[in-house]
């Protein structure tokens, strides 16, 4: 099955909210642990056992991990592994942009079944250019994997690029239309997705990109549920609404963390019933 397939199945299964596994150094001393390998592997395995069990996409932050070396990364496996066992699809969140040699070089990583990394998909950076994207999308291509790619973000100063125009037309809006292309008849989803943050305001640009849509930044960055209607209209069923801090605030105990997750699957559930 492609990720696009996969991904459907999933949502429709256990709704489309998916947490991230954000270990702030802040969230790790709110639980009572330290902000060691040590602690950063209590931490992540206590939120990835109680998650991934009730989510359809869990969301870890590679950058979280990697501060802490290579201890940080081992752990990040086996938070991989963990969510797949429990039967949720993995997105890494990673970012990485770059050419050539170096971009396959992260899509062997990050894409490639045979890399211990390996996740169901990836967020990506397009502003080297849009070919620059290319390693990366022939590796989710030939792996039946997903890629997320930067589309609209609500991070400050992003307007200068996202919103720029090059030929008639915003570089957010190309990247767009890019992934459109990608997608174009994929049956039931497309598995080219963007991010576009759950906090921009409003889009103004074509959403309808058959394939999912990663809207992060609800609940402690401010987005709300409402937020999410107004800015995805037509294209709701497929958004993937994200939130890190505001699910794993309800830690450690395993019980309320589930319970965070499905309250905000409820709240999704209504909205698009509406």
């Amino acid at each position: 099955m492609t990720f696009g397939a996969r991904l459907r199945a999933a949502m429709d299964a256990r709704g489309p909210f998916c947490p991230g596994i954000d270990p702030h150094a802040s969230l790790l001393h709110a639980w009572g642990l330290e902000d060691t390998p040590a602690g950063l592997e209590r931490f992540a395995l206590t939120a990835v056992e109680a998650l991934a069990p009730v989510a359809a996409v869990v969301k870890p932050q590679s950058a979280f991990f990697e501060r802490h070396g290579s201890r940080g990364v081992a752990v990040l496996e086996q938070v991989v592994a963990t969510a797949r066992e429990a039967g949720a699809l993995v997105l890494l969140d990673v970012k990485r942009g770059d050419i050539g040699s170096t971009a396959e070089a992260y899509a062997d990583a990050y894409l490639d079944p045979a890399s211990p990394l390996a996740a169901d998909a990836m967020t990506a950076s397009p502003f080297l250019g849009l070919g620059s994207l290319a390693p990366l999308v022939d590796a989710a291509r030939r792996h039946d994997a997903g890629l997320f790619v930067l589309a609209l973000t609500s991070n400050p100063g992003a307007e200068q690029v996202q919103r720029a125009r090059t030929s008639g037309q915003t570089v957010a809006g190309e990247v767009l239309a890019a992934l459109t292309a990608l997608n174009a008849g994929a049956q039931p989803l497309g598995s080219f997705g963007a991010v576009v943050g759950a906090t921009i305001g409003s889009a103004d640009e074509d959403l309808a990109i058959n394939g999912p849509l990663l809207a992060p930044g609800v609940g402690a960055q401010g987005g709300t549920t409402e937020d999410v209607r107004r800015i995805f209209g037509a294209s709701l069923g497929n958004v993937l609404p994200s939130s890190s801090r505001e699910v794993l605030s309800a830690g450690p105990d395993p019980v309320a963390l589930r319970d965070a997750v499905q309250r905000a699957n409820a709240e999704l559930a209504g909205l698009v019933a509406r």
